[in-house]
């Protein structure tokens, strides 16, 4: 058997190092090479520590306050603040509109998202111009997305204007409860499913061509090898983007700010746009507190049961 020079023998890497074959290093140097391990991490610890971990605790601390910023007071009230958000009328109306609209989003971008990474998953010409256009939005500032349909919406606006031209009357799209919540969702899932899509494209292009051309042999119908080939496979990115949009969807705010403001009513409402309202409208800054928490304990608790329950429908996470 030939041997492998791999130019690293033991005597020469001792000589670079100034060490004789066979000595081990210094415990000076193993300590320089973990301070140099933790010079290196040092700026990510200290970003997570301030940007995340310090606001997390002051908002648990301001939540049983109530800071009046025109009075300059700041007074601790306990649980007050809690049995008001137990008996605020509102609330769970407000929770109504953010479960409708969490679970609208996260079921249209997902299936639209996986649809379209089909469907562009071949090769065919132009085929990338097609894949830059689905995902452009993406890129597109979000307010003047926004804005751009929030013209589009209206009641004269270019959407009832195409659908005069084929005789139909459309509704005041943001002024009406259903139409108002469908048509926010809508524009949130054509600005974020190119993102999924680029994600479910990057993992069916990693599917072994193998494994379709042996169940195309067996006499398995296209349904078949999608559902016992393709989605198991890819079922690490689908667990993914299944946590990026249900996480998302629960902090969407620029979009009901510009398009509904929450209306009709508290039909488009959602729990972080009702923090906001509380919060920096109201002055409530000790209740706006208290309800980032409750949103905060939603996303943890979404997040753990996705990830206990991916050991039941999450295959080849390696």
């Amino acid at each position: 058997m030939a041997l492998v020079d791999t130019g690293v023998t033991p005597g020469r890497d001792a000589a670079r190092s100034g060490l004789a074959p066979g000595q081990r290093r210094p415990p000076s140097y193993r300590r320089r090479d973990q301070l140099t391990g933790y010079l290196f991490v040092a700026p990510q610890v200290l970003g997570i520590v301030a940007f995340v971990l310090l606001p997390l605790a002051l908002i648990f601390y301001y939540s049983v306050h109530e800071w009046n910023v025109l009075a300059n007071t700041f007074t601790f009230v306990g649980t007050e603040n809690v049995e008001r958000l137990f008996a605020d009328p509102q609330m769970g109306g407000v929770l109504k509109s953010t479960g409708i609209f969490s679970v609208g989003l996260v079921l249209m971008n997902l299936s639209l998202g996986l649809l379209l990474a089909v469907m562009l998953n071949r090769k065919m010409r132009g085929i990338t111009v097609f894949r830059t256009l689905f995902f452009s939005p993406v890129v597109v500032s979000l307010v003047a997305w926004t804005i751009v349909w929030g013209f589009l919406l209206q009641s004269d606006g270019g959407i009832n204007g195409l659908l005069q031209l084929a005789g139909i009357e459309g509704p005041n799209w943001l002024r009406e409860g259903p139409t108002a919540m469908l048509s926010v969702i809508v524009v949130q899932v054509f600005k974020n499913v190119g993102l999924n899509m680029i994600l479910f494209l990057a993992a069916l292009q990693g599917v072994p061509h193998e494994l379709y051309e042996a169940a195309r042999m067996d006499g398995a119908r296209p349904a078949r090898i999608f559902r016992s080939i393709t989605l198991p496979m890819i079922s690490p990115t689908v667990l993914l983007t299944s946590i990026i949009t249900i996480v998302g969807s629960l902090q969407v705010f620029a979009q009901i700010a510009v398009l509904t403001q929450g209306g009709p009513g508290i039909s488009t409402t959602v729990l972080v746009y009702y923090l906001y309202q509380q919060a920096f409208q109201f002055g409530r800054f000790g209740y706006g507190a208290l309800l980032a928490v409750v949103l905060f304990i939603i996303v943890l608790i979404l997040t753990v049961v996705q990830w206990v329950l991916r050991r039941k429908w999450v295959f080849h996470e390696n």
